[in-house]
């Protein structure tokens, strides 16, 4: 479905993204791991249609994305950022109906038709006891989950998703992982970037690895994710660890190891600390 080939990207002068090559197919759910400043915001941009690559293809059902229309793209792909709040306190089912924009001409204004499938999408995620309430006085994580319900109102092939857990706490992450891995068993593909190798291991059936722009290994989560290629990616020692979960399926985990402490020597006399004396 989504498939790049060679891709290239420069900032000037400054090649930031190297000889990329990788597919999607139809309901995988595939993360991209990397350090910081490894590339992968610019390729998501370049994923969406917010930048050209410099040289290579990026294409969908075989079509190049630079000659599909804006409109076209935005009803086949679905982007969930790290975080969004709004300048106006609007209700949630009208975020959600905000997905909807790419159908409807500009002089127009949503039909029964686009509330309709605004609400199909908040009762998707178990949310639709929120649609009367403002969006930014819900938490974080209820927020997450209707920006998840405002891609899928615009009912897409493919969700790019750029650290769509990063501000959320540890129960809310579990969830919004849920619905997306939820929502990949459906027929739709996910592209997320995550910094949590644990991430990739609970959800992901394919993983890419990039370090300085260039493709690091791709494969299972199992194949790639390993203690040599994350101590090569992040510069620190890891363990992978099987832990066996109640209905005996295994899953793994990386832990970092930490690196043995150094004492420091004190050098100060003793008795600089009797009688109330001052250090200089």
């Amino acid at each position: 479905m989504l498939e790049l080939r060679n891709v290239n990207y420069s900032y000037g002068p400054s090649q930031v993204i190297h000889d990329l090559s990788f597919n999607l197919e139809g309901g995988e759910f595939l993360c991209v791991l990397g350090p910081n400043g490894c590339g992968k915001t610019t390729l998501l941009k370049n994923i969406l249609g917010l930048l050209s690559p410099s040289s290579g293809s990026i294409l969908i059902d075989g079509e190049d994305i630079r000659y599909l229309p804006l409109t076209r793209l935005a009803q086949i792909m679905g982007y969930i950022p790290q975080a969004h709040t709004p300048p106006f306190p609007f209700k949630v089912f009208d975020v959600v109906l905000m997905g909807r924009t790419s159908y409807i001409s500009s002089l127009a204004v949503p039909g029964k038709e686009d509330e309709r499938i605004a609400l199909e999408s908040l009762e998707e995620l178990n949310i639709s006891h929120l649609k009367d309430k403002i969006y930014t006085k819900i938490s974080g994580g209820e927020r997450q989950l209707v920006l998840i319900a405002r891609a899928l109102a615009q009912q897409p092939k493919i969700l790019i998703m750029d650290e769509p857990t990063s501000s959320l706490d540890f129960g809310k992450q579990h969830l919004v992982l849920e619905h997306m891995r939820h929502l990949s068993q459906k027929g739709i593909s996910i592209l997320m970037v995550t910094h949590d190798p644990d991430q990739a291991f609970f959800c992901a059936h394919k993983v890419v690895l990039m370090k300085k722009g260039r493709l690091l290994d791709i494969g299972t989560p199992e194949e790639t994710i390993i203690e040599k290629s994350m101590k090569d990616m992040y510069d620190i020692d890891v363990k992978i660890n099987g832990m066996k979960l109640p209905d005996n399926r295994t899953i793994r985990v990386c832990i970092p190891v930490p690196k043995p402490s150094k004492l420091v020597k004190c050098r100060i006399p003793l008795n600089s600390f009797r009688g109330g004396s001052k250090l200089g």
